[in-house]
């Protein structure tokens, strides 16, 4: 397992694009709107890690209560595993609680399943395996 992205939530992408190039040195390699989730996203490169910025397009969406309640800033952080089906298994065996019964559509080609924060000492979790 390794660290994939960390998820930040922001209030204007363009602005963040900038922001983050400038910060980083290099334009986001992709943008991307994930329907179901109710965002628009881009990805950066910083090592062999990325960073996701993370825009609602929609009043209801995670990303805008996110930021109603909290203010931008870091959301989640993603852990690429080889087998999430497995991963979720373990981890459920293991008392950790999932917010999904399922891995789901994500962003960047990947099947995602967030932990929940209550029993991630805080820390919004994302599981993400490559679709191949």
């Amino acid at each position: 397992m390794k660290v994939e992205h960390i998820g930040i939530a922001v209030r204007d992408l363009a602005s963040a694009n900038d922001l983050f190039a400038r910060l980083l040195g290099a334009a986001p390699y992709k943008e991307e709107s994930v329907a179901s989730e109710h965002v628009t996203t881009s990805f950066f490169m910083a090592g062999t890690a990325k960073v996701e910025l993370l825009e609602a397009t929609s009043p209801d969406s995670a990303i805008a209560k996110y930021i109603e309640k909290r203010g931008e800033g870091i959301h989640h952080i993603a852990f690429e595993v080889d087998d999430i089906y497995a991963e979720m298994e373990r981890l459920r065996a293991d008392g950790f609680q999932l917010l999904n019964e399922a891995p789901k559509q994500g962003a960047d080609n990947k099947l995602v399943c967030f932990v929940h924060p209550k029993t991630a000492n805080g820390v919004l979790v994302e599981l993400c395996q490559t679709i191949r």
